[in-house]
């Protein structure tokens, strides 16, 4: 497995190249892969903190870039080229970086949706959602608009965090789901330590 400071993987997806930020530990039991939101990268601070729980877990990580922000493009592809893209990326660990580790997926925003989007594709064991975007900001009465079907139909385990005043709103439980609130907003900063702790908590059960 490549060391925690070794460059990104560089991985071929139906729409381009991805790039796997990887963070191996000794011995892991498991492994957690992070997507980023629609207009951020894998540097976003929640995304950090809850790596840094997972690897503190004997958790290998990575951090995956979709295409589109490999190629400089900061307007996020569309949903089907993500959901792809993503698909492709975790098969490829599975069989060569993650190989015979249980997988859990997830990430910000966009990428807590194309988590849940593809759980059955990447045979993930649970979801960890950051700031899942429930609706646009503004549409919270329009039923039409609510992304909360992507989230009842994860089968497996799956932790939401969200900021108790986000805009984007604040997801229902789902069947196989937990919502965990913390201070702040979609950028899930104004409280860290609390970000870390509900990651914490659901990862050492799950993993």
């Amino acid at each position: 497995m490549p060391r925690a400071d070794s460059p990104p993987l560089e991985i071929d997806t139906p729409h381009g190249i991805a790039l796997a930020h990887l963070r191996p530990v000794a011995a892991p039991r498991a492994a957690l892969v992070l997507g980023h939101g629609a207009g951020g990268g894998v540097g976003a601070r929640d995304l950090v903190t809850v790596a840094e729980v997972a690897r503190d877990l004997a958790m290998s990580v990575a951090l995956i870039e979709q295409p589109y922000r490999v190629a400089g493009r900061r307007s996020p592809a569309p949903a089907r080229q993500l959901d792809a893209a993503w698909s492709a990326v975790l098969s490829e660990l599975a069989a060569d970086a993650l190989r015979g580790l249980p997988l859990i997926t997830g990430g910000r925003s966009s990428g807590a949706r194309v988590a849940c989007r593809t759980t059955q594709s990447t045979s993930a064991a649970g979801v960890l959602c950051l700031a899942f975007p429930l609706h646009p900001p503004g549409k919270a009465d329009d039923p039409a608009k609510s992304r909360q079907p992507e989230l009842d139909a994860v089968s497996v385990p799956t932790l939401v965090v969200q900021g108790a005043s986000d805009p984007f709103g604040r997801p229902a439980p789902s069947p196989h789901g937990t919502v965990v609130l913390v201070p702040g907003n979609h950028s899930l900063t104004s409280d860290l330590d609390a970000v870390a702790a509900a990651a914490r908590d659901w990862l050492a059960k799950v993993a």
